[in-house]
């Protein structure tokens, strides 16, 4: 058997090996990158228990999105980053929480920074996997399924 043979051979058995495995690592790995992205950036907008004035700045003169105003856009970001980034962490309405991060980076990329497209593929691809896959097993998105999608032992199917 030639060296070519035996490389195809065993990457065709790799491959097919690696189709039979499970993606809840790797969603979970997904889940903490991106909504660290998201809940640092949220992070940079705070101060104290308040927005940063930098922030109705920045979204005043730098993001200047159109159709809302500043001030709600500066609010809204910063809360949105927050909450669903928290909730990517936990696994909990994990395809909501990502649709939503999914249009905040659609915006951003679309208004702000256009750019930065591969930064902004990278956020994309990795929330469209957690909107079509959802969190996973290692998550309360699947502990509460379990839990409530139990049927009461009835006897009848």
């Amino acid at each position: 058997m030639s060296i070519h043979t035996t490389l195809l051979t065993t990457y065709g058995q790799a491959s097919r090996w690696l189709d039979h495995r499970s993606l809840d690592l790797v969603l979970v790995l997904m889940r903490l990158v991106v909504g660290t992205v998201f809940f640092q950036s949220a992070l940079t907008k705070v101060d104290g228990a308040g927005l940063a004035d930098s922030t109705f700045f920045l979204f005043e003169h730098e993001y200047a999105l159109p159709l809302i105003s500043p001030v709600l856009a500066a609010y809204l970001a910063t809360l949105a980053e927050f909450s669903l980034s928290l909730l990517l962490w936990a696994g909990l309405a994990t395809r909501l929480a990502a649709t939503g991060l999914l249009i905040m980076t659609l915006v951003i990329q679309t208004f702000v920074y256009p750019e930065a497209w591969v930064t902004h593929g990278l956020w994309a691809a990795s929330l469209a996997t957690l909107v079509l896959r959802g969190a996973g097993l290692l998550s309360l998105d699947t502990l509460l399924c379990r839990q409530l999608c139990k049927r009461p032992e009835s006897g009848q199917p």
